[in-house]
């Protein structure tokens, strides 16, 4: 009689099935945790298991050992970080090392009689993604641990986290006293990520989903509960796009259809399907390949990847609640009428899943300007703070919450006095709004009669609508990488010009100026292999990238000119460092043009291309540049920052340059009066342009065009009903031979002495 043969998969299967047994059994955490070390040395022929608990102040405790010195149990402490257990749990990632005491990162703890054993293999105890403690075997002998056994016990580990998370461990009046938020006032600091004001009662998005059930014995049967769940939420998925079509979200639906290319994607449902041969059940699969994802986004530094990464944290949730036999819904609950929702972070589906007539704010510990939730909910007009650390920990169901998104700040359980305040910031903004919308027909001129035309900064069609109800002369900027950047694959040219036609129809009639792709640097395209970079804003992005790849320009130009189907076309390029890349993306043009003009297509009324001028370079090249472009646009974010060497997402850098210093004003001064000597218009299309005392100092520099968010135009616009342009023109000229850092207090003081609302 032959005996098969045990595998890797076998023995983690028997190894999960005792451990089942253990966690089943009698007796007190503590005890249950013994047994389960002695069980996981014995399978995994280890010398040493041991199990460390994190506890309050960011510290490892040994809560658990065979092998190592009993007496070191409840003594030995390392801080999250310090040497390889600590680096395991700041980390939230393995580490196997066969020689582990001359590892750097190596912590010696004589206690613990550690000293003969020098192969180390680290697990971290990863619940509700948070890092809950490590999990160690070690062996006296020089080990290279195969990712067989590496496997095995990050399998083990998910059904020790259940234990360690559970609470029965140590003592719960500690534990409890480090994580109760408290009931007095708390402050947060964020990151605006949509602006606008809001108050109401805290949500918090955190779905109670416990996986009960770790072991599974017949893995066929929990591979086909899995198909049935997937097969669940994908209908689920298709009803969320139906509705938000009829909503009219528009562009929120691009989001939605990735969104649902995610939940296909093949090596996500492949590596749950092989977690559950290992032994696990069809929940715990998901959720062990959920830590899986979170360790790796941990990894990741480029935003927008790390924001498409916790679509699968999304995702892995509603595909639980399915495997639960619960819908999408059963996370919502009843809901308040004023929702705060608070939430580690959270996927467009999931925050659409919530009524919107309710929704006032979005508080997210995570989340960044490029989130398909950011996108979403500037959609629906919701502002949003994210990087809000530890907000979960902080705010309590149904707290009182102040959302200020214009600054990046949360207020939970605010005094009466900070509520007051807020109420009245509510009330005059509301009075403000209410002004600017009877400003909607009246265009932009100054009291001594000089006309300024305010245009919209957009990138999805979402914003298309904005043009109406702002009434804003025209799209001065569309940033035509979005659409590209919630896609799953690159759009081709039919793709590309349904899109463009569908801008022109909703511009109806008014100007839209295409900026052409401009990715790389801290925008990367997912379905590009991502390249890393020493200083991302000064590597291959925008028209390098386009002059480099020029096949893939080439496609968007021939989108654009096939869109415009007769109408006007403006096209600018980004980044332009010299006259000669002009040159070069100029003959791109004059090819695609003279190609489409061959195939039979009609050639646009009237084609203008211009450049951006963000790179000081092209200063030397004006005159150049000028006698070739049919426009120019300046873009003050990164012209400051290349300007200064200042990143400006560098926290530590973030007011260090101002961009009403004199020596920027003296560059777009310089600007404006060479382009007004060349009869070439210029516009300014950064954040400047939409900050009323930032727009006044430009208006005075002798720039008549200014292209900004919606939520800008009515501010700006009411700003310069009220400004006499010849006057601020000398006071600005003034300015200029100053040597002070900025001139912000001596604009504030002019715009105060002349009753200007800035």
């Amino acid at each position: 009689m032959s005996v098969a043969p045990i595998t890797p998969m076998t023995q983690s299967r028997r190894l999960l099935s005792r451990l089942r047994d253990v966690m089943a059994g009698s007796g007190l955490a503590q005890a249950r945790l013994d047994k389960i070390v002695r069980l996981i040395a014995a399978e995994m022929v280890a010398e040493v298991c041991s199990c460390y608990v994190v506890r309050p102040g960011e510290v490892l405790e040994l809560f658990a050992t065979v092998g190592l010195n009993p007496e070191a149990v409840h003594q030995t402490r390392l801080r999250v970080g310090e040497g390889l257990v600590g680096d395991v749990a700041a980390t939230a990632r393995s580490a196997a090392i066969a020689n582990a005491a001359r590892h750097p990162k190596f912590a010696y703890r004589p206690e613990t009689g550690e000293d003969p054993f020098h192969s180390f293999l680290g697990v971290p105890l990863i619940r509700d993604g948070k890092v809950r403690g490590v999990l160690v075997i070690q062996n006296r002998r020089p080990r290279v641990y195969a990712d067989e056994e590496v496997e095995m016990l990050q399998t083990v580990a998910m059904v020790v986290s259940e234990l360690v998370a559970g609470g029965e461990l140590g003592d719960k009046g500690e534990v409890a006293a480090s994580e109760a938020g408290g009931t007095l006032p708390a402050r947060i600091e964020g990151m605006p990520l949509n602006d606008g004001l809001a108050r109401g009662l805290a949500v918090l998005h955190r779905p109670q989903l416990t996986v009960r059930e770790m072991v599974a014995d017949e893995p066929v049967r929990e591979v086909q509960r899995l198909g049935t769940a997937l097969a669940a939420m994908h209908r689920s998925l298709d009803r969320l796009v139906e509705i938000t079509e009829d909503s009219g979200i528009g562009e929120g639906l691009d989001i939605l259809e990735t969104y649902r290319m995610f939940a296909e994607d093949r090596g996500w449902v492949r590596r749950i399907e092989e977690a559950i041969q290992s032994g696990l059940t069809a929940e715990a699969a998901v959720q062990r390949v959920r830590n899986d994802t979170a360790a790796r986004m941990a990894r990741i530094t480029d935003p927008y990847l790390r924001e498409r990464m916790t679509d699968f944290d999304d995702l892995a949730t509603r595909l639980l609640l399915n495997l639960s036999g619960k819908g999408s819904q059963a996370a919502v609950g009843t809901l308040p009428d004023d929702v705060v929702l608070v939430a580690r972070t959270i996927g467009p589906a999931e925050l659409l899943d919530y009524e919107q007539k309710r929704l006032r704010a979005v508080v997210v510990e995570e989340g960044s300007a490029t989130s398909h939730v950011a996108i979403v909910a500037r959609a629906l007009g919701i502002p949003v703070v994210g990087r809000c650390a530890d907000a979960l920990n902080i705010i309590d169901p149904l707290d009182v919450v102040l959302v200020d998104g214009d600054n990046g700040q949360v207020f939970v359980r605010p005094s009466e006095d900070a509520f007051g305040a807020f109420e009245q910031s509510l009330a005059v903004r509301a009075e403000r709004a209410q002004s600017h919308a009877g400003l909607v027909g009246r265009p932009a001129v100054s009291r001594d009669g000089v006309r300024v035309s305010l245009n919209l900064n957009a990138g999805l069609l979402i914003d298309l609508p904005h043009l109406a109800s702002t009434g804003a002369d025209g799209i001065g900027l569309y940033r035509t990488e979005i659409p590209f950047m919630v896609r799953s694959a690159y759009p081709d040219v039919a793709a590309q010009t349904d899109l463009y036609r569908r801008i022109f129809e909703q511009a109806q009639g008014k100007p839209v100026t295409f900026r052409t792709l401009d990715v790389g640097g801290d925008k990367s395209l997912p379905y590009f292999a991502a390249e890393t970079e020493q200083n991302p804003a000064l590597g291959w992005r925008a028209i390098r990238m386009g002059l480099d790849r020029p096949a893939m320009l080439l496609k968007q130009l021939r989108a654009l000119i096939r869109a415009a189907e007769g109408r006007p076309l403006r096209i600018m390029f980004p980044m332009v460092a010299q006259a000669a890349e002009f040159d070069a993306v100029s003959r791109l043009m004059d090819r695609e043009l003279s190609r489409a003009l061959g195939q039979g297509y009609v050639a646009p009324s009237d084609l203008q291309i211009g450049a951006m001028v963000e790179v000081p370079a092209i200063f030397w090249q004006l005159d150049a540049l000028l006698s070739r472009a049919d426009f120019l646009a300046v873009g003050t974010n990164d012209l400051l920052q290349y300007m200064f060497a200042a990143d400006r997402g560098d926290p530590k850098l973030a007011n260090r340059y101002d961009t009403l210093s004199p020596a920027f004003l003296n560059i777009l001064g310089d600007l404006a009066a060479k382009a007004e000597t060349a009869g070439k218009p210029i516009s300014v299309c950064g954040e400047m342009a939409g900050r009323p005392l930032e727009a006044m100092a430009l208006i005075g520099l002798g720039f008549r065009s200014l292209s900004m968010a919606a939520t800008s135009v009515g501010p700006v616009k009411a700003m310069i009903l009220g400004v006499e342009v010849e006057a601020l023109a000398d006071f600005v000229r003034s300015l200029r031979r100053r040597d002070s850092a900025s001139v912000r207090t001596d604009l504030h003081a002019y715009a105060r002495d002349h009753g200007l609302i800035t």
